[in-house]
């Protein structure tokens, strides 16, 4: 085998790609191979390939020259949408909206555009657009924003010494929502059914605080949630956690959290600290996991027909989970997190000032 010195400068030009057209260097290497004189086989060892492969190659090469190194095209009819009609979908998906809705659905954008349904949905999921869906957001304007997060992450990732880290929160307003007619049963090939009716019999509140470290949970039930009852469970808090041991409590900024009852409650018991996490920020506190826990595992699927109902299989809820606890890690860093709302709100404001 014979090169020119053009085809040799291009073969070797196509070898040294290291990322991309891997296939193509191969190929290239097998034929600079063959053209120092060595045989298939000596070539499939030296390259780490298959004989039938350098032969496939050689005699490509031989009756097409540097052509016959490149794919062939595949097989199939040509595409038949042209890329400024793809672009045109997407113009119109992130910067126009139907005349009758808030968003574009495929059959609107199909009757917009002219293209089918079908056509619409693969430009859609190639661009990894979806109009339909929508997430929410909620900025923080506590001016201690910085100092809560820094604090409470601090906890997470670096509890102190001799101390108990708990999460502290109240779920309320769970209903105890009895169905007007008895749930029929799950069954092979039919799921659970039950009627879309209820009868409310009246609400509960959960009082938690979740173990950081352990993932166990401390709870008590009231019908209300005022400062009388948020002191009741730090008493239990109190009584619950060994006397040794400093009490850090992560809790959010309702007002019952610091009525002068509760900071005459702390003056007197000093080993408890509270940190509150920054408004419109619920999601630093993790004992809001657990609650999403207790909502699917018990009360979204349950019918109770009264509140004592409701409040007995939250009680067996949390007796059994503490025999087993789960628990939740926290990996954010307080620079990752303080970085990503910067980047929200310069996003929010360049926006603003667009419009």
């Amino acid at each position: 085998m014979v090169l020119t010195d053009e085809e040799r400068e291009q073969l070797v030009r196509w070898s040294r790609r290291a990322k991309s057209a891997q296939s193509l260097a191969v190929r290239s290497r097998i034929v600079l191979s063959c053209a120092q004189g060595l045989d298939n086989i000596e070539v499939a060892a030296k390259l780490g390939v298959v004989p039938a492969t350098v032969s496939k190659w050689r005699r490509r090469f031989v009756e097409r020259r540097l052509d016959g190194l490149l794919d062939e095209p595949r097989p199939g009819g040509p595409r038949s949408i042209s890329d400024e009609a793809v672009e045109a979908v997407i113009v119109a998906t992130l910067e126009r909206t139907p005349k009758d809705a808030t968003h574009w659905s495929r059959a609107s954008m199909a009757a917009e555009t002219g293209l089918s349904r079908s056509t619409i949905g693969r430009i859609w999921r190639a661009f990894s657009l979806k109009p339909h869906l929508v997430d929410t957001f909620k900025l923080s304007t506590d001016p201690l924003f910085i100092e809560k997060v820094r604090d409470v992450v601090g906890l997470y990732l670096d509890p102190p010494e001799r101390a108990l880290v708990l999460c502290v929160d109240e779920k309320t307003g769970i209903q105890a929502l009895d169905r007007s007619s008895p749930v029929l049963p799950m069954m092979p090939g039919m799921p659970e059914r039950r009627t879309h009716d209820y009868a409310r019999s009246g609400v509960t509140t959960l009082f938690a605080a979740l173990d950081v470290s352990s993932g166990q949970v401390i709870g008590s039930l009231h019908r209300r949630h005022r400062a009388v009852e948020f002191k009741k469970f730090l008493a239990k808090i109190d009584a619950n956690v060994p006397a040794d041991l400093d009490v850090h409590l992560v809790c959010d900024n309702l007002s019952t959290h610091k009525t002068p009852a509760i900071a005459t409650w702390l003056a007197a018991h000093p080993r408890f600290h509270l940190h509150f996490t920054p408004t419109s920020s619920s999601w630093m506190n993790m004992v809001e996991r657990f609650f999403r826990d207790l909502t699917v595992d018990v009360v979204r699927h349950g019918s109770f027909a009264s509140v004592k109902e409701l409040s007995y299989a939250i009680i067996d809820y949390l007796a059994e989970r503490n025999l087993n606890p789960t628990r939740y890690h926290w990996r954010a860093q307080g620079a990752e997190i303080l970085a990503k709302i910067k980047r929200a709100r310069e996003k929010q404001e360049s926006l603003v000032q667009s419009t």
